[in-house]
């Protein structure tokens, strides 16, 4: 009886980081905080697990904290980890990316970063 209560438990620690799992932000292009000479053309988000691109928004600021209309987010053909949104041409200054992303397991997250064209 000890000997299952006690698999029992480890069976249920080895799935806990599983149900806990949440999509947090990996890495995105342009880098977070950064400043790029050259436009960029999408924005693309990656992140620690698969996300769903129709439960999931990425907004983007201008640097009078207008919002720069852009294309739906997508994912990277069999990579659910990264979201893209192409861009209209952006001129100098400094941009807000706020973003939203519901995980493959349903989980919500969200953040923000920025990055400036010079």
């Amino acid at each position: 009886m000890m000997l299952m209560a006690g698999m029992l438990a480890l069976a249920m620690l080895s799935l806990a980081p599983r149900a806990l799992a949440h999509a947090f932000l990996e890495r995105a292009q342009p880098p977070v905080g950064s400043e790029v000479t050259t436009p960029p053309q999408q924005i693309v988000l990656t992140f620690t697990e698969g996300v769903e691109p129709l439960f999931s928004t990425v907004e983007l600021r201008d640097p009078n904290g207008a919002v720069v209309p852009t294309g739906q987010p997508r994912t990277s053909g069999d990579d659910n980890r990264r979201l893209i949104v192409d861009l209209p041409a952006l001129a100098h200054g400094e941009y807000s990316v706020v973003w939203h992303v519901t995980s493959v397991d349903t989980h919500k997250t969200e953040g923000s970063f920025r990055f400036t064209v010079r």
